[in-house]
């Protein structure tokens, strides 16, 4: 089972890769309805370097791990788009059964579809993820990992500590 700071390292770099995917796109093209971009639409108006936020400053990236970042963003752009799309659209489908008639076999079916995309959508992250964590220096991978394990014992703490149990009379 990976551990939490891995799926926090992998949800850091999951808001990276959208915010580069946002930031890839040019400005003189036409702005994007959320039709066009249902996925990422929460992610628009937003750089590189403000979604980074915490890990930029803390890891204190250079420009040229900036720009090598961006570089791996825009080159992963066309493959992940289609697979942000396809999940939006299946969501969507989801939601006129939840809404409307209900069919278990159409549910199931689109359940079925949305699993192989969320499963091409992880393993696209993962790479990328990856890729993007080799531009980072040991001691910059050293210092994720620190502030990963940071984060997973908080979230430890956050979980076993719960709602409050009633008073006994």
């Amino acid at each position: 089972m990976k551990s939490l700071g891995f799926r926090f390292l992998m949800a850091a770099l999951a808001v990276v890769l959208g915010t580069a995917l946002a930031k890839s796109q040019t400005a003189d093209a036409a702005a994007p309805t959320p039709a066009s971009v249902p996925a990422m639409h929460h992610y628009r108006g937003h750089g590189m370097g403000e979604r980074w936020g915490f890990f930029g400053k803390a890891l204190n990236l250079t420009d040229d791990q900036k720009t090598q970042m961006k570089a791996i963003m825009q080159k992963e752009h066309p493959m992940m788009r289609p697979l942000f799309q396809q999940s939006h659209q299946i969501d969507l489908q989801l939601r006129q059964y939840a809404e409307g008639t209900y069919d278990e076999a159409k549910v199931r079916a689109l359940a079925a579809q949305k699993s192989q995309v969320d499963v091409e959508l992880a393993v696209q992250r993962t790479r990328i993820h990856n890729e993007m964590f080799q531009v980072l220096t040991a001691d910059q991978q050293a210092k994720m990992k620190e502030l990963e394990a940071r984060h997973e014992a908080r979230m430890a703490e956050h979980m076993h500590d719960g709602p409050a149990a009633p008073a006994q009379e």
